[in-house]
Order: structure tokens, then C-alpha cells, then sequence
């Protein structure tokens, strides 16, 4: 197979396309967290433990006259929680179905509506907030419902659009959008609300998620076959490099599939990377304002910090792990072990170790970043691994590990959050205690079980020679 150059070809334009939706998704996702830092009345959060001032106030902000004009409410801890949460309930609910219909009626239009709608609850925001709590939380729900078809989607676009050899790099260009969506909206959030007022940080990226999905509709195709403007050269290459890894049969073989022991060690290994990953995400501005004192205006550009340093990993690691498979031979399986052991056990050292900085600001805010970096690692380990093993179904099976994957994220902060009531070092070290165990577990599972092969039950011929 001679590979068709990268430079402006139909699967990078993809691969582009898709890391701007990616990372509007999180943009989308995350603003919430800092924005509620300033929806709410500032007396209503705890009574301050006198623990929590075991750390020095550090903030030499620069006076500027801070707008206050944001509606405040009065919502306590536990209500936090839940509004936190909500988005998750939504989330959960469209994984499966996401991944069944992406395989149906395409990718494209899924992805497409998945993030406009998606933008336009987030634009519903901050009427909710004024009608009350629950509202509040039903629109974080309908979001959670948008954003949950996404993922499955675009696993499913690329199962007829990446070359073997090229999946590393293509998913870990598309995916690493998330991170940055995240890089960005965590501190231009806490811009938005410190300058203007928290409503905008909602219409703005709200905004951008339409604009975005004019340009997704018209330059995105489903398929190599349907794309307009594809070189005949490209498609042959995209075409030929998938033909023996696509299955034609039109049922889904749910039962083999759910009995597929490498399935659920990538199930194990979501669930238990997830569990990290949505705890700092949800809570780290909360860590950095309660523990470690930082103001809101620092808090953004810290809490951005650790994703800045996932996306580059995950950049960085799409195109060695490549590297490994098609130049120094690698086996599929080794590479994907090998970076997901990686990518959760140093997060999980790391984490761990921030728990023990005391009021080092500067060694706790360099460990949270090291560990969430390094998690960076699992994009080429077990995250594309669905494509490996079955890369008909991989918008199925993401659907089946990303509904597991998600429980951590309605779970992990209500825990966390019922677990620093006062706000002390010990309670949160507790938290990071919880999460690295989880994460050397799934570690370990996924290395004994993971596979790297196509499996029996994904390949055409598979219910011929059982019946």
C-alpha cells in the first residue's frame, strides 16, 4: 500500500474538523465548573474549618475593578454536587444508543446535532439558572444527552475512514480537541466571569458550537465513497488498507461481543481512567481555591495547566505509537498495553504524591499537572483500542465502555465532595487515595487481558462457521 501524503487530505481535514468539535464539546462541558464559583453567594459554600486555612493566602492580584454583576445564588454544597452531576445523567443514557445508530444513519449528522444541540442548552443556561435549580439541572441533563452520541459517532466515522497504521495519529489528533477545549475554557471562563459577567461565558461558546456545525454539515462526509473533493488516490488507500477488517453483516452480535474478555478489559481500563479524570476535572478549581488559596483569576490558567500537558501528550504519543507499529514492528497489543500501563499507573503516583506537598503550592500544582499529562498516554492504549479489536462495531463498543466510563463522573464528585465537608489536607488526600487505587487496577486488568487483534466475532464470516 502506498500511504497517501497527510498534507490536506480528506481524513486530516477530518481529523481537524473533528478536534475543533471536540473541543467546543469540552468547552461546553467544562465552563460550568467555573462559572458556578461565581453563581453562587459566596457565604453559602461551607462555614470555613479552621483547617482549611492551613495555607498561607498567596494572591497578588492585580486590583482591577472586579464586575459584580452576575445574579448569585444560594445553593449549598451538596446542590453543587448535583449540578455538577447532572450533565452525567444525560450522558450516560445516549452512549449505547449513540454507537447502534452512528453504525445505522452515519456519524456525521449524529456528531453534527449531537454538539448543536449540545450549543443550544448551553445558551438556555442562564435562563435556567433564574427559573430555578431544577431547570438548571434538566438543561445540564439534555446537554449531557447531546454530548453523549459524540464519541460513539466519531468512533464509528473513523472505523471506515483510518488506515490501520494511521489510527494513532488520526483519533489522537481528533480526540486531543477535547483537552484543549478544556485548556482553554478553564481560564477564559474565569476571564469572562471576572471582566464582564458569568452569563457570557454560556452565549459565547454557546455560540461557536452553531457556527461550528455549519462547517461539519458542509466539508464532512460519512464515508471515503461519499466524500466530494477526496483524491481518487486517497480513497483507494483508505479503501484497500480497511478491506479485510470491516464486517458486512447487518446484525450486531451483541451476545459475542458482551462475552469478549478484551472488550471488558477496555471497560475496566475507562472506568477506572475516567474516575481520575472527571474528579480533577470537576473539582480541581476547588482544590486550587480551598486548599491551596489560589484567587479565581490564577485558579483558570493553574487548572488549565494539567490538560495543556494531556494534550500535548496525547499529540505527542498518537505519533510514536505509530511509530512503533509500522517502523520498529511492534505488536498492536504491546503498544497498546505499554502506553495504557503508562497513562494510569503515573497518573496515580502522581496523584498521590500532590496529596503530600502540604502548602507547597508550586510542587502540588507541578504533580497535578505530571500526573494528568501522563493520562495522556491511554489515547494510544486503551482508548482506540475498540478499533483494534472490532472496527465495525467501534462506535458500539465505545458506546458500551463510555456508559461504564461515565459512572465515575456522577459518582466520583458527589463522593469527593461528600468527602471534603471541612475542607481539610487529609479529606482530599483521601480523595486522591481513591482515585490511583482505582486507576493501578484498571491498569492492571487491561494489561493481563487487552488484545490487539481483530476478533473472531467481528469479521464477516464469523456466523457462518458457527452455524
Amino acid at each position: 500500500l502506498v500511504s497517501v501524503p497527510a498534507c490536506c487530505s480528506a481524513r486530516y481535514s477530518l481529523a481537524l474538523l473533528a478536534c475543533l468539535g471536540f473541543f467546543l464539546l469540552y468547552a461546553l462541558r467544562v465552563n460550568l465548573s467555573v462559572a458556578l464559583v461565581d453563581m453562587v453567594e459566596p457565604n453559602t459554600s461551607l462555614a470555613k474549618n479552621v483547617s482549611s486555612n492551613v495555607c498561607p493566602e498567596h494572591s497578588s492580584t492585580i486590583n482591577v475593578p472586579r464586575n459584580t454583576t452576575g445574579v448569585k445564588y444560594s445553593w449549598d454544597a451538596d446542590t453543587q454536587g448535583w449540578i455538577l452531576g447532572s450533565f452525567f445523567y444525560g450522558y450516560i443514557l445516549t452512549q449505547i444508543p449513540g454507537g447502534y445508530l452512528a453504525s445505522k444513519i452515519g456519524g456525521k449528522q449524529l456528531l453534527g446535532f449531537g454538539i448543536l444541540g449540545t450549543s443550544v442548552f448551553t445558551l438556555l443556561t442562564p435562563l435556567a439558572a433564574n427559573l430555578g435549580v431544577g431547570y438548571l439541572i434538566a438543561v445540564r441533563a439534555l446537554e449531557g444527552l447531546g454530548e453523549g452520541v459524540t464519541f460513539p459517532a466519531m468512533h464509528s466515522m473513523w472505523s471506515s475512514w483510518a488506515p490501520p497504521l494511521e489510527r494513532s495519529k488520526l483519533l489522537s489528533i481528533s480526540y486531543a480537541g477535547a483537552q484543549l477545549g478544556t485548556v482553554v475554557s478553564l481560564p477564559l471562563s474565569g476571564l469572562i466571569c471576572y471582566y464582564m459577567n458569568w452569563i457570557y461565558v454560556f452565549y459565547i461558546f454557546g455560540a461557536l458550537g452553531v457556527l461550528w456545525w455549519f462547517f461539519w454539515m458542509f466539508f464532512v462526509s460519512d464515508t471515503p465513497e461519499t466524500h466530494r473533493n477526496i483524491s481518487h488516490a486517497e480513497r483507494e488507500y483508505i479503501l484497500s488498507s480497511l478491506k479485510d477488517q470491516l464486517s458486512t453483516q447487518k446484525s450486531v452480535p451483541w451476545r459475542a461481543m458482551l462475552e469478549s474478555l478484551p472488550l471488558w478489559a477496555i471497560v475496566v481500563a475507562h472506568f477506572s481512567y475516567n474516575w481520575t479524570f472527571y474528579t480533577l476535572l470537576t473539582l480541581l478549581p476547588t482544590y486550587m481555591k480551598e486548599i491551596l488559596r489560589f484567587d479565581a483569576q490564577e485558579n483558570g490558567f493553574l487548572s488549565a495547566l494539567p490538560y495543556f500537558g494531556c494534550w500535548l501528550c496525547i499529540i505527542l504519543s498518537g505519533q510514536i505509537a505509530d511509530y512503533l507499529r509500522e517502523k520498529q514492528n511492534f505488536s498492536t497489543v504491546c503498544v497498546r498495553k505499554c502506553f495504557t500501563l503508562i497513562g494510569m499507573v503515573g497518573p496515580a503516583v502522581f496523584l498521590v504524591a500532590a496529596g503530600f506537598t502540604g502548602c507547597n503550592y508550586a510542587l502540588a500544582v507541578a504533580f497535578v499537572t505530571i500526573s494528568t499529562t501522563l493520562g495522556g498516554f491511554c489515547t494510544s492504549g486503551y482508548s482506540i483500542n475498540h478499533l483494534d479489536i472490532a472496527p465495525s462495531y467501534a462506535g458500539i463498543l465505545l458506546g458500551i465502555t463510555n456508559s461504564f466510563a461515565t459512572i465515575p463522573g456522577m459518582v466520583g464528585p458527589v463522593i469527593a465532595k461528600n468527602l471534603t465537608h471541612n475542607n481539610t489536607v487529609g479529606e482530599w488526600q483521601m480523595v486522591f487515595y481513591i482515585a490511583a487505587s482505582i486507576n493501578l487496577f484498571g491498569a492492571i486488568f487491561f494489561a493481563l487481558f487487552a488484545s490487539g487483534e481483530v476478533q473472531d466475532w467481528a469479521v464477516s464470516g464469523y456466523h457462518l462457521q458457527r452455524n
